[in-house]
């Protein structure tokens, strides 16, 4: 038997009417992503009230936190089923905002560590944790949060890519949505 796994486009396949490889790549290139921190207002119907109310409140909505780009990748890669790869990214992400050097008990990253444990073993798609249910409210979970810059970025994306079997990251997902809050406090400064 081969260890060798399948992409995660081949295994995955299309679901909820969007093939993710082809369909997220196109979204996040049209700026997808970018365009949930342009709109301060409502992002979508699902967008929680709170995600809207601390993006434009904080910092006087010029300054997108670390916290508020993971809630952001709620909105793009929601559905997705925590993989080792994202709770890497959750976990660099997590110690980035705090400034801490290990993960906080019960926090973030260790919802995301004990997730992608329990869907490694999980046999049905419908018994996986997702995304959405470790990041909802990320910022009111995570001890402190700070802006997120470019170095940030870099670093939940190499956190990502390491932990990938393929050595790549999930177009929209965590890394994504935390290099698009980079990019954009950047561009506002």
């Amino acid at each position: 038997m081969s260890q060798e796994q399948p992409r995660g486009d081949e295994q995955e396949g299309i679901k909820d009417g969007v093939d993710e490889h082809e369909d997220m790549s196109k979204i996040c290139a049209d700026g997808g992503v970018m365009e949930q921190f342009n709109r301060k207002g409502a992002l979508n119907i699902m967008t929680p009230p709170s995600l809207v109310q601390e993006m434009v409140a904080k910092d006087g909505g010029s300054r997108i936190t670390i916290g508020e780009a993971l809630e952001a990748a709620v909105l793009t890669a929601g559905k997705k089923a925590v993989e080792w790869s994202d709770a890497a990214a959750i976990q660099a992400a997590e110690v980035r905002a705090t400034g801490r050097t290990n993960i906080v008990p019960g926090g973030v990253a260790a919802a995301a560590q004990s997730a992608a444990t329990l869907n490694a073993r999980a046999t049905r798609d419908e018994d996986k944790t997702k995304l959405a249910d470790i990041l909802t409210d990320a910022t009111s979970k995570l001890p402190a949060d700070r802006a997120a810059t470019r170095r940030d970025a870099e670093g939940v994306m190499g956190a990502e890519m390491r932990n990938d079997p393929n050595l790549v990251t999930h177009p929209g997902g965590v890394s994504a949505s935390v290099a698009a809050a980079a990019r954009l406090n950047q561009t506002n400064n």
